[in-house]
């Protein structure tokens, strides 16, 4: 029964990324560089973050990185359904904000060690970067514990509909050497990256 219903998972996943893809060629005609940096091994655990100003960040990602990524999105998306229903169908990792989530920590944690790719935003809120706030060492922990390289991703235009959107992955960064003493500048590295790719 459970391979039935992955089965059927994987067809509506292929089918609502087909439709995903579509809405953003048609509505924001969306130029996607930098693909030639994505490592060509699909079983390499990854971490993707990016700068958050919209809704569609999440999915852009989602439908351009070559691969099945989980997103970490906040709880409180379970209370939409369209989202809710996303979170199903793209494996969603759903953390509470402003407190320490053990299982959703435990979780992307078992992920990456299976060799799947995350995704997540630094800032940890939209326009993080602009509020002036401080960004989250959530990726740099990750990066470090499990030896996935981070994936750099700037998104910028299309902040309204039929203006084009422009996707960039950077060139993979590996923190595996470092230790967790060094979260902070770990992250001020990938933001860095992040920053000059968005603009």
């Amino acid at each position: 029964m459970d391979k039935i219903k992955m089965f059927f998972k994987q067809i509506v996943r292929i089918v609502v990324r087909s439709a995903i893809r579509l809405y953003f060629i048609v509505i924001y005609r969306v130029k996607v560089l930098g693909r030639e940096n994505l490592p060509k091994d699909k079983k390499e655990p990854l971490i993707f973050c990016g700068n958050h100003r919209t809704y569609n960040d999440p999915p852009l990602i989602v439908v351009t990185a070559k691969r099945h990524v989980r997103f970490l999105a906040k709880e409180e998306l379970r209370k939409n359904k369209l989202f809710a229903f996303l979170g199903v169908i793209f494996d969603g990792i759903y953390v509470k904000r402003d407190s320490k989530d053990v299982a959703a920590l435990k979780t992307t944690l078992k992920a990456l060690k299976n060799n799947e790719s995350i995704a997540l935003f630094p800032e940890g809120t939209r326009h993080g970067i602009e509020k002036g706030q401080k960004a989250k060492d959530g990726a740099a922990f990750f990066a470090v514990r499990t030896g996935a390289r981070v994936i750099p991703v700037g998104i910028s235009g299309g902040e309204k509909p039929f203006k084009q959107m422009t996707i960039k992955y950077g060139k993979p960064l590996d923190f595996s050497n470092r230790s967790k003493d060094e979260l902070d500048e770990i992250t001020e590295e990938i933001m860095n990256e992040i920053i000059k790719l968005s603009k």
